[in-house]
């Protein structure tokens, strides 16, 4: 068997792109099966997950909170990329609705989530695949609801 090849800039900016792409619009979650590792382990603020059952019950509970959501990546940095993983920082703002019973309104979220995420190229079909995902600081716009 071939060695695999270290994945590139190129590559992971266009798989994030993705990933929040599908975030915005829902996307059924067995759409993610195939972009995350299966010993992923993804740290929210609110919870740390592991595999695609853990990834899918956080995200079975947050399209049924958040709605309107607009991820735009604003920075995919790669700090360090072997033929095993690449180690990334992904900055994303993220705006999304939110509304809270009996609220008369829905309240807007508008932040910059800021994250390390490990990609890996998956052996099966030679893609991008994240093994680590970790939320490591929101920072709010001003005049932002916060979560």
């Amino acid at each position: 068997m071939s060695e695999l090849a270290p994945l590139t800039q190129p590559e992971i900016l266009e798989f994030a792109k993705a990933w929040y792409r599908k975030l915005d619009i829902h996307v059924p979650v067995e759409e993610y099966a195939p972009l995350l590792a299966s010993d992923v382990e993804l740290r929210f603020p609110e919870a740390t997950v592991k595999g695609f059952e853990g990834y899918s019950g956080w995200y079975d509970r947050v399209i049924n909170i958040f709605f309107d959501e607009v991820h735009t990546v604003k920075e995919v940095t790669v700090k360090s990329a072997t033929a095993e993983k690449a180690d990334v920082q992904v900055v994303v703002k993220w705006e999304a609705s939110v509304w809270k019973a009996p609220a008369a309104n829905s309240e807007r979220i508008v932040l910059d989530a800021y994250q390390t995420w490990e990609v890996k190229r998956s052996p099966e079909t030679n893609k991008p695949v994240i093994s680590v995902y970790i939320v490591d600081e929101l920072k709010y716009y001003e005049g932002s609801a916060t979560l």
